[in-house]
């Protein structure tokens, strides 16, 4: 407050104003003039020159949002150069000019700060002369027409005749925010009040007409309250209306957010079971590794073993070339005996009397030589057992050195086998559950994609049909009002005629309408059974709920509005009289629009039964999927822990066979070293 003080006071001194001293009187005040974020200089007399310096000053200020220069006496000029000063102003938000007797001047820049400005939102103008010059007030129109801000208007007393009415009524015609107008006590009357009414004909956002004191006959005013009434109903359905697209749009985020949640959790998933996999092939590396140490270890085993053998393979053939040399002495010595026999018997024969003496000694030969037989038969059958043993333990050597090489042929193989198709399973298994992921990834994008475009396809089809129904129901109303006139005469003779018809219309739309009630409590407890049986389907379901409560409430509109027609036409029937022909034609066209109205609404019944139905086969599919899916997780997980298990199992038997085979060698070899 005391910064807008020192501006004022810099502003005029450059101006070279002198400042007025009741407004610094009314600055220094805190509580008097300036409230909060209010400016009040109401009843202070401002010259042009007060005014031209706060026009500059307000043009920046972001301080004050209300100002109120009511009964301020201002000039043309003055109000000129101060509204020129709020065109650029940004925070004011109300403005009170009452009571300024603002004329032509005045008009033309309140149009201009219309135009201009985009942050005004309330403007009070009573107690002045605006209307009195047809083409100011038409500038002013023109700037209410193109403001889209101003939701607030006060006209009363400005002299506004007929002409300038139908000015305004161009304007509303244009204008799309204004919401409250006050056109008291002016000089409006019959044709200012039609084109008025023509003009809410177009306006749909204009919700509080005030039009006491402006000389305008009774059915106009009537017509002009329900219009305003219509279009309330519609600003309240438009509310309604964004705020169940704000909802929709909400559960559509929540589902979205909740794909993307379940999509993490299971790559979250998919990663861990990549993590174990990884794990356990590792293992199944580490056990690989060990079982190929084992193997070399053992494949140097059988090195010396081997060595061992062509060792005992070259000491046998040296025993068997002894043998056979021994063998060869055997038969010399052999023929030699038979040599010496036959040399014996002939010697024996010439030599008779040495037989004696060479008896003996032939004796004693034969018996060192039987000794020496003797000796060597001994000998030989000792290097046959030996020779036996060794070539025994040889195929003994032989068949368990080939036995072994094939079981650690066929154990490799077996293992590599293993390897190869555990590694072939976890890829496929990888590979499978990456496409089913992605499978159902795509299947619950599309499936999200093709509700929200359905879900904006309805409400797009639904907002066309109510726009539709608004303009069929405000061309009936006009055509109702302006055939007012015409219809005052013969009405009362089919007055029965035409209330046992409505009494039958009205109880068939009852019918329907509990028919409808019905079949609404039927989804609505359909509904809630699925709710309870399926969690993630919450949102969807009542969203559907919502849809049928929007046509409930349309329904219950339509119904009201029905009924507001009826009490509309027993009001006519007390006044319009006019000839048999013409009403008549009037009847035979209401007839046409209620059957238009009832095909309308049994359009409506069969779409909701339609939509009743169609969400739940959805639900249904949607069921079975979700059973589908927890029953291919369930029989994947299985599957895994079984494959965990029996590649445990198997790793376990073959390290365990291993051992056993490779601290069993030693102690099966050792005695034969």
């Amino acid at each position: 407050m005391e910064d807008f003080r020192r501006t004022y006071l810099r502003v005029c001194k450059e101006g070279g104003v002198e400042p007025q001293e009741s407004i610094l009187a009314q600055l220094q005040g805190s509580r008097g003039a300036l409230e909060s974020s209010r400016l009040d200089l109401r009843g202070h007399s401002l010259s042009a020159d007060t005014c031209s310096v706060l026009g500059r000053v307000l043009q920046k200020d972001t301080l004050f949002i209300e100002l109120a220069l009511s009964d301020c006496m201002l000039s043309e000029e003055g109000a000129k150069l101060l509204l020129h000063g709020l065109c650029a102003n940004t925070t004011v938000k109300v403005l009170d000019l009452k009571g300024n007797n603002l004329r032509s001047t005045g008009a033309e820049a309140l149009g201009k700060l219309l135009a201009r400005n985009k942050t005004l939102r309330r403007l009070v103008l009573e107690w002045n002369a605006l209307g009195m010059w047809d083409e100011a007030f038409s500038i002013f129109c023109e700037g209410l027409a193109s403001n889209t801000n101003l939701s607030q208007l006060d006209l009363r007393n400005n002299q506004i005749n007929h002409q300038g009415a139908s000015e305004l009524s161009l304007a509303l015609k244009r204008n799309s925010t204004l919401q409250e107008l006050d056109l008291r006590w002016n000089n409006i009357g019959l044709l200012g009040g039609r084109s008025v009414l023509e003009a809410l004909q177009h306006n749909r956002t204009l919700v509080q007409l005030e039009m006491a004191g402006n000389n305008i006959p009774s059915d106009t005013l009537k017509a002009l309250e329900q219009a305003m009434e219509h279009n309330s109903d519609r600003q309240s359905t438009l509310r309604e209306s964004r705020s169940r697209t704000q909802v929709l749009s909400k559960e559509i985020q929540i589902l979205k957010e909740e794909k993307g949640r379940q999509f993490l959790s299971l790559m979250e998933t998919i990663d861990k079971q990549r993590d174990e996999m990884g794990r356990s092939s590792r293992s199944t590396s580490i056990h690989v590794g060990q079982l190929q140490e084992a193997l070399n270890d053992r494949k140097s085993v059988v090195n010396s073993l081997t060595a061992k053998l062509q060792m005992t393979e070259a000491a046998l053939t040296l025993s068997e070339q002894k043998n056979h040399n021994l063998q060869e002495l055997l038969g010399r010595l052999k023929s030699e005996k038979d040599d010496q026999r036959e040399r014996q018997s002939r010697e024996r024969k010439k030599e008779q009397e040495d037989s004696v003496l060479r008896e003996g000694k032939l004796l004693r030969e034969m018996k060192n030589m039987s000794e020496t037989s003797l000796q060597l038969k001994n000998k030989v059958d000792e290097m046959e057992r030996r020779c036996k043993t060794q070539q025994d333990v040889i195929f003994e050597l032989k068949q368990e050195l080939t036995n072994s090489t094939a079981e650690l042929k066929l154990r490799l193989a077996q293992a590599e086998e293993r390897l190869d198709l555990e590694r072939k399973r976890s890829k496929q298994a990888v590979e499978d559950i990456d496409g089913l992921r992605q499978k159902e990834v795509d299947h619950v994008n599309r499936h999200l994609e093709e509700s929200e475009r359905g879900l904006q396809e309805r409400i797009l089809k639904l907002e066309g049909q109510r726009i539709h129904l608004e303009e069929e129901l405000s061309r009936a109303k006009a055509a109702c009002v302006t055939e007012r006139a015409q219809a005052e005469e013969e009405m009362g003779k089919l007055r029965s005629q035409i209330r046992l018809e409505e009494q039958q219309n009205v109880s068939a739309l009852e019918d329907k309408l509990r028919a409808l009630h019905q079949s609404r409590d039927e989804s609505q407890s359909h509904c809630t059974q699925q709710k309870q049986s399926i969690a993630e389907l919450q949102a969807r379901n009542s969203q559907q709920s919502l849809e049928m409560d929007g046509l409930r409430r349309r329904i219950d509109e339509l119904q009201q509005e029905l009924s507001g027609k009826d009490q509309e036409r027993v009001a006519e029937v007390n006044r319009v009289r006019v000839e048999l022909q013409e009403h008549m034609g009037h009847l035979q066209a209401e007839r046409t629009a209620q059957g238009g109205l009832k095909e309308k609404i049994a359009a409506l019944e069969r779409e909701m039964k339609g939509l009743s139905s169609s969400h739940r086969e959805a639900l249904l599919d949607r069921e079975s999927e979700i059973a589908s899916l927890c029953e291919k997780l369930r029989l994947r997980d299985a599957e895994i822990q079984r494959m965990r298990e029996d590649e445990a199992q198997r790793a376990s038997f073959l390290q365990s066979a291993i051992l056993t085979y490779v601290q069993g060698s030693p102690l099966h070899y050792s005695p034969k070293k």
